[in-house]
């Protein structure tokens, strides 16, 4: 009997901010307790200092992580509107 592949959990961490070597420890730590439990941890929008933080300390070949989106590639926030002129043609 085939095991079944184990569900993958996303965990966004885009609103991280100020990721830190305890932050690293914590992720390990939450990767550890999914594979437990038949899970897998898929970490979305890392920003470029948490990939690099975790390549150092060596769990990045542990920690499923992707990288953040550009910028161009972001929406903007919700109730942000460009500024312009009043005088100004609407686009």
């Amino acid at each position: 009997m085939a095991t079944p592949a184990p569900r993958t959990i996303v965990c966004d961490l885009s609103a991280l901010a100020g990721a830190d070597v305890e932050t690293v420890d914590l992720l390990a730590r939450l990767q550890l307790a999914a594979q437990r439990q038949g899970r897998m941890l898929l970490f979305v929008h890392a920003s470029p200092a948490l990939r690099e933080l975790i390549a150092f300390c060596g769990l990045d070949a542990v920690l499923r992580v992707e990288p953040g989106r550009e910028a161009e590639q972001r929406e903007d926030p919700l109730g942000v509107e460009e500024e312009r002129q009043l005088d100004d043609p609407a686009a």
